[in-house]
């Protein structure tokens, strides 16, 4: 059992067929007690990388329902991290750090979030995984553990 914090470009890989979804979705399993944390945004992100499929025809239009909705299926069993005040703070603070999109500045301030109160219990550290590679090395410079699905078969 471990902590992951899944940015959408992971969720994603939970719904369709391309690199590194077969290493995400057995790391998701139930069956491992892993935990999967994410922003409340990660909703918006995946719903609008699937609509991209639909409109570039990558997905029929019952495959992007299908999967929406097992994507909505499995959004309630990851730990949301909600856009408050403070991660507002942070991600404009990590703008200002590092050369990141809004939205993943606040993925990471999300993941940074979840990261204090992990230690704070006094448990291990989480994992941050993305698909990004300028997302993963700002993660990096903000001293949390990476991994990228984009490197497991």
């Amino acid at each position: 059992m471990a902590d992951y914090y899944a940015d959408s470009s992971v969720l994603v890989k939970r719904h369709v067929q391309e690199t590194g979804a077969a290493w995400f979705r057995r790391l998701a399993d139930p069956a491992t007690d892993n935990v999967i944390i994410t922003a409340r945004i990660s909703a918006i992100e995946v719903y609008s990388a699937l609509s991209r499929r639909r409109r570039e025809a990558r997905l029929s239009g019952t495959d992007y329902d299908d999967i929406a909705a097992d994507f909505a299926a499995v959004f309630v069993e990851y730990q949301i991290i909600e856009l408050t005040a403070l991660v507002t703070e942070l991600a404009k603070s990590l703008l200002e750090r590092h050369p990141l999109r809004a939205y993943d500045a606040t993925q990471l301030a999300s993941a940074l979030m979840a990261q204090n109160t992990l230690q704070a219990a006094g448990l291990p550290p989480l994992t941050f995984l993305a698909a990004d590679d300028r997302l993963l090395a700002a993660a990096q410079a903000e001293e949390l553990l990476t991994d990228n699905p984009n490197l497991h078969a």
